[in-house]
């Protein structure tokens, strides 16, 4: 071993779980211990702090973290000067950005951005309402809320900008969207100076690299096959266009053995074709399911 260490940011909170999670699916283990913020890795190169996405921006711009995950909106709310490696798009809930949006009660007389001139508005996220606003030629009292930031209108405050996947929590609490601000993903960033270092850069690439490739693998199983060798062509054609099987011999000349990987939502729809053309022994793996 180098004997040298990349400090790395892991978002706690909401997307604590799936980041752990796609670590492990690259091969790396992440062990967070009860009331700990120092995860342990099974890399020796590698040292965990676990802290909130809002402030990891903030830290590897400062130098205190060599790099991290954290969303483009903490990046740009931060106004940090970091380095973006790559988008990672995952999430605690799908693969859709999480949208900043404007919203009002469901019977508010406001209709525009434009009538929020001079009202109140609140939000976790003021430096990207308050350049959003300034866009807009809008000048309102932006406040920072500390939560429950949906309760808030119109009791406190005219409007909210608040963050959403789905939408159900704004229209549980009778909010409708008038704008959105901006769409966010998790970024892998890294500190201006600790992305000159060779050996830090490598090392950030490889693991985007495994990174990448676990998330690449979401949705995506294999399909292995017996195939009458005079029908190959015909089960070939069977499978979407660019995809190329790898053939094996079987003991029986008159037989091959067929591997592709695919879009686990397509095995149901080809797996019939398939063996209309003769295929046998179909198994959907790693889940080791015999579907023929």
């Amino acid at each position: 071993m180098s004997g040298k260490v990349l400090k790395l940011g892991i978002p706690k909170g909401s997307l604590e779980e799936a980041t752990v999670k796609l670590f492990a699916k690259a091969g790396y283990k992440i062990t967070i211990k009860s009331r700990s913020y120092f995860p342990t890795i099974d890399d020796v190169e590698i040292e965990c702090m676990l802290i909130r996405a809002q402030e990891i921006a903030r830290y590897v711009a400062d130098g205190v973290l060599d790099a991290g995950l954290t969303g483009k909106d903490w990046i740009v709310e931060n106004r940090a000067d970091v380095v973006e490696i790559a988008p990672l798009v995952y999430s605690k809930v799908s693969a859709r950005p999480v949208r900043w949006v404007l919203c009002v009660p469901n019977d508010s007389k406001i209709q525009s951005v434009q009538d929020l001139q001079g009202k109140r508005i609140a939000t976790e996220v003021v430096n990207l309402t308050t350049d959003w606003l300034k866009e807009k030629g809008v000048t309102a009292n932006i406040e920072f809320s500390w939560g429950a930031t949906e309760v808030k209108a119109p009791k406190l405050v005219d409007a909210i900008v608040e963050v959403t996947e789905t939408g159900t929590s704004l229209k549980a609490n009778n909010l409708r969207i008038l704008d959105t601000l901006m769409e966010s993903t998790t970024r892998f960033i890294m500190n201006k100076d600790a992305c000159q270092d060779k050996w830090k850069k490598t090392k950030v690439d490889r693991l985007v690299l495994m990174l990448q490739g676990a998330m690449a693998a979401n949705g995506k199983v294999g399909l292995m096959l017996n195939a009458p060798q005079k029908n190959l062509k015909e089960i070939i054609n069977v499978f979407p266009d660019g995809k190329k099987p790898t053939i094996s011999a079987l003991s029986d000349t008159d037989w091959v053995a067929l591997n592709v990987i695919l879009e686990e939502k397509l095995v149901r729809d080809i797996v019939p074709d398939l063996k209309d053309c003769g295929a046998e022994d179909i198994v959907e793996y790693p889940l080791n399911k015999i579907i023929h």
